[in-house]
């Protein structure tokens, strides 16, 4: 009696469960809109027709760097970075462009060399490769054991890669991912070895260094929007466009906020 006496009294005298957090709302309407913005660019039929990606010279480049290599008879050098793993935005991006890479090489009977800083990676570009190859219509084309583990060390990465450069000799270098200090060992030693070279990164740091020591570089999102600029894949473009048009309402609220807080400083409603 007792027992059910101090339950029911617990129970009358408990607080009100929250189900929704006010202080959340905003969040609330930001991922509505984004949502809604994503779903219009992919499957509204005229504003996926009418979108275009302007040309990246870097991208553009691609089939010129692979046709060089072969016109050599020299290899194809493509690397991800030691600062990344398989979830990094950019290792993934990579992956995208290395499909791409390893399809044409197969296509132009070029050998493709990629040596990597994770076991994951390695793998995961293996079966990348391999399903290009037979996409190409050349599955015998394929060379496991071009794909490899180096090191985890960083510079026993950078170094184990640019002896690799300096004893291959590749005609063309893919530095596409995410790099630390091993960036400009890498760069300067393919530019020593006169290869060109495509780079990109997430890094506002080691961009500095590819841009001194490479031919071509990916800067900020261009290396995020370059699958579907190689594939022209509608629904990777549907994305792309999905992004900018959030960039424009993101940079008018926040000129919208500017001129409110200077007319009337002392409103609190757009400190979000």
């Amino acid at each position: 009696m007792i027992t059910g006496y101090i339950i029911i009294t617990l129970a009358v005298t408990a607080s009100p469960v929250a189900w929704f957090d006010t202080g959340k709302t905003v969040t609330l309407i930001a991922a509505i809109i984004s949502i809604l913005i994503v779903l219009y660019t992919t499957f509204h039929k005229s504003s996926r027709e009418k979108f275009k990606v302007r040309k990246i010279a870097g991208l553009r480049a691609v089939e010129d760097a692979i046709g060089r290599a072969t016109e050599m008879a020299r290899p194809v050098l493509f690397t991800p970075g030691w600062g990344g793993d398989i979830q990094r935005p950019t290792t993934i991006a990579s992956m995208n462009i290395l499909s791409h890479v390893a399809e044409k090489t197969c296509q132009y009977d070029c050998r493709l060399v990629y040596p990597t800083h994770d076991p994951v990676i390695m793998a995961v570009a293996q079966e990348v490769i391999k399903e290009a190859c037979a996409r190409a219509g050349f599955p015998d084309r394929y060379r496991e054991n071009d794909i490899f583990y180096v090191s985890s060390s960083q510079f026993g990465y950078a170094a184990a890669v640019e002896g690799l450069i300096s004893r291959l000799k590749p005609a063309s270098i893919f530095l596409l991912g995410t790099f630390e200090a091993e960036s400009l060992i890498l760069a300067e030693t393919g530019n020593i070895n006169k290869a060109i070279q495509i780079a990109g990164t997430d890094s506002t740091i080691q961009l500095s260094f590819f841009i001194v020591a490479c031919d071509y570089v990916l800067i900020g999102e261009e290396l995020f929007a370059a699958s579907g600029y190689l594939s022209q894949d509608k629904s990777i473009l549907a994305s792309v466009r999905a992004q900018d048009i959030l960039k424009v309402i993101i940079a008018m609220l926040l000129i919208l906020a500017v001129i409110w807080a200077t007319i009337n400083p002392d409103s609190t409603w757009w400190r979000f």
